[in-house]
């Protein structure tokens, strides 16, 4: 039974430091099935990512984009192929020290019944909040405006899951929490797909803001969402089918569109 299986031997180290990124990730050949009798959902990959680049990711359904990125934040193991950090492999020795590098956006932001305060400083205890550095995650985010005009500010109770807040709001206090872990790699997993287009913006106008230094991975919902990407990959069956720039996949979706065809053009 599923229970019944070992822990991995990284899994008791519970505040590692982090792993040191100065120079670029490597997914060196990446494959990846779930199961012997499944097919591969990434095949042979290979991908480079410089420290700093704002990096899209698009492509159908099934097509690997959140495995991929599942195996850079060491959640998944390739079957073969590697994971390197600035030339050092990851493995079950320093895979908890790269996740410390490591914060994740999803699409739908888990908030507890407690303060903004708390949950922006997510999992640490009331005592130990640093609050100066929750002020400064919730400035970058471009929530601080917000959060302040409100009567009780970071001690406003959020409610269950964040029920007393609008959905860019709950957005963007998951980009203050991934901020407040002083990450190097920040992931967003289709973090604005379930957004209107206007909260969809003031949630990018945050990313856009982000620290230069700071190497962002964006899997979209709608293309229009990765117009300040460095590079953008297009995954099908497991591999890159196509990379490029914004302006070079807009013009691509323009060619497809006077075409009148869907053959060859992005679909995500």
């Amino acid at each position: 039974l599923l229970l019944e299986q070992p822990l991995p031997s990284w899994a008791g180290i519970r505040h590692p430091a982090p792993l040191s990124f100065s120079r670029e990730i490597l997914l060196d050949n990446i494959t990846f099935k779930y199961a012997q009798r499944h097919s591969e959902v990434l095949k042979n990959l290979t991908i480079r990512i410089q420290r700093g680049a704002r990096v899209g990711f698009i492509g159908p359904t099934g097509s690997g984009k959140s495995t991929l990125l599942d195996i850079v934040m060491g959640l998944l193991e390739p079957n073969s192929g590697r994971l390197i950090i600035d030339d050092l492999p990851i493995d079950d020795e320093n895979r908890r020290a790269w996740q410390a590098c490591l914060a994740h956006v999803p699409q739908s932001v888990y908030l507890a019944d407690a303060s903004i305060e708390e949950n922006i400083a997510f999992g640490v205890s009331p005592q130990k909040i640093d609050r100066a550095r929750v002020c400064q995650a919730a400035k970058q985010a471009q929530v601080a405006d917000t959060i302040e005009a409100l009567p009780e500010k970071y001690a406003t109770l959020v409610g269950e899951r964040g029920v007393r807040l609008s959905g860019g709001q709950r957005q963007r206090i998951g980009i203050a929490r991934a901020l407040y872990k002083n990450a190097n790699v920040i992931i967003f997993d289709e973090a604005t797909s379930a957004l209107d287009s206007d909260t969809e913006g003031a949630v990018m106008q945050a990313i856009e803001a982000l620290d230069p230094d700071l190497t962002v991975l964006i899997i979209a919902h709608r293309l229009t969402t990765l117009r300040n990407c460095d590079v953008i990959y297009e995954l099908r069956g497991g591999s890159v089918a196509w990379c490029g720039s914004y302006s070079e996949l807009e013009a691509r979706e323009a060619h497809c569109n006077s075409q009148h065809s869907e053959v060859g053009c992005t679909k995500t």
